[in-house]
């Protein structure tokens, strides 16, 4: 059976424990306790989260734990010289050590992360680099493994997280099933956005919007502004303008980055050539792929799938 240890702070958000859930559903799927979960702080006790409920946990001691797990903190001084002991000593005893959200940052302050990869919520991720310089944070990513020590993203990404160690522990099946139990995507890729073109651009009325979903369904058609306004029911000239007054973009620069998007994550996820991933997301070519990419990530298509596949084999 393994161990798992996840350190509550005071002030956490009750979110960044979410990912636990995906560890008991394993058990439930495999029919055995192979995992064993334990919510941990320095003195035990309840623990109140920045929500106002409390829950229970035991004091450090000299338990061994396969994972030590932790999350952030919004109150000031919670992580104690007691907090960086106990993760300084888990690095050298446990398999592994992971944070969710901004638990990074309580990583970092322990030492764990200098000279290391690692990322966070992207609204954190600048100061993140800005107090530890000797970590190497990219704040556009779900997750990143180095060595011992995973770090990922805003508190859903914790789940993807832990679903990956699932994959890793008991295999592709079991994760597979515990997700749709969950009733969440398969985990997301580790070098997967942050970003969501969708949430970036946040139409307001439902005539947007129902252009955007028809734009996202039909990524493989020329997708002309006069297309979109049908979808939306307006005329070409009324869609255009209050396109651009809900979303700040044109309809085509909003297409683009739709296209960009998918092309992306077909990149990370399938073994499909470049030539048919262009066709399949819209683009021409393989040169206009290649030129919005460069637009988007500085980075050209064929760097970002030998990125993503480096960390797929890391």
């Amino acid at each position: 059976m393994q161990r798992i240890g996840f350190i509550v702070l005071p002030g956490f958000q009750m979110m960044s424990v979410a990912s636990l859930s995906v560890f008991e559903l394993a058990n439930g799927e495999i029919g055995q306790p192979v995992y064993d979960v334990h919510l941990l702080s320095e003195n035990g006790g309840l623990i109140r989260s920045s929500s106002g409920i409390s829950i229970a946990t035991e004091p450090f001691d000299d338990t061994n734990f396969d994972t030590v797990m932790v999350g952030g903190s919004s109150v000031a001084g919670s992580v104690t010289p007691g907090v960086i002991k106990f993760l300084g000593q888990a690095l050298e005893q446990s398999r592994r050590v992971a944070s969710t959200c901004v638990g990074a940052f309580v990583l970092a302050e322990a030492g764990l992360l200098d000279g290391r990869r690692a990322t966070t919520h992207w609204h954190r991720a600048r100061e993140l680099q800005a107090r530890f310089p000797k970590v190497k944070v990219e704040e556009d990513r779900i997750f990143i493994i180095d060595g011992p020590v995973w770090t990922s993203a805003g508190m859903t990404a914790g789940i993807d997280l832990a679903l990956v160690m699932i994959e890793k522990d008991l295999g592709a099946d079991v994760a597979r099933a515990v997700a749709r139990k969950l009733v969440v995507y398969h985990r997301r890729a580790g070098g997967q956005s942050q970003f969501s073109v969708l949430l970036e651009l946040e139409p307001k009325s439902d005539r947007i919007q129902s252009a955007l979903a028809y734009a996202k369904r039909n990524l493989d058609k020329p997708l002309t502004v006069g297309q979109l306004a049908e979808a939306a029911h307006l005329s070409p000239r009324q869609f255009s303008r209050a396109f651009h007054a809900e979303t700040g973009q044109s309809p085509a620069k909003a297409v683009e980055n739709l296209r960009v998007e998918a092309a992306r994550l077909m990149m990370e996820q399938s073994r499909h050539p470049i030539d048919v991933i262009a066709r399949q997301t819209g683009f021409a070519d393989r040169d206009r792929m290649r030129h919005a990419f460069l637009r988007a990530f500085g980075q050209p298509p064929q760097v970002m799938r030998r990125n993503a596949r480096a960390e797929v084999a890391a």
